[in-house]
């Protein structure tokens, strides 16, 4: 895995805290942090899409951080877990892995799509 995928991994993973910081922040440190969060997201996607597939990498973005949301939710927000909830998550989940799989990142310039 090279380090512009690791960016699309890191933009995910703050992608988590600033969807649910929209939901749950109260006070204006919880903003700030909200607002970091969405700046580091983007920021590292943007990053990674200058020289990845643009398509391919919103998708492996939006569905990790999906995967990632609906997990925070059930396990520090008291979500009712429902299994089709998690077979969902895992159809996706496959779904941006197989995206990902196929999409050769060598030489890709300026986020064209494979």
């Amino acid at each position: 895995m090279n380090a512009q995928w690791l960016k699309v991994f890191f933009a995910a993973f703050f992608e988590v805290f600033w969807v649910i910081g929209l939901k749950h922040a109260n006070t204006p440190l919880e903003w700030i942090g909200t607002v970091i969060s969405i700046a580091v997201s983007f920021y590292m996607m943007i990053h990674a899409g200058k020289t990845l597939p643009v398509g391919t990498v919103y998708a492996v973005f939006v569905g990790l951080g999906t995967a990632g949301t609906v997990f925070s939710e059930i396990v520090f927000f008291g979500e009712p877990f429902k299994i089709m909830k998690l077979v969902l998550i895992v159809v996706l989940l496959i779904g941006v892995i197989g995206l990902k799989m196929v999409t050769d990142s060598k030489g890709v310039k300026g986020g064209a799509s494979a």
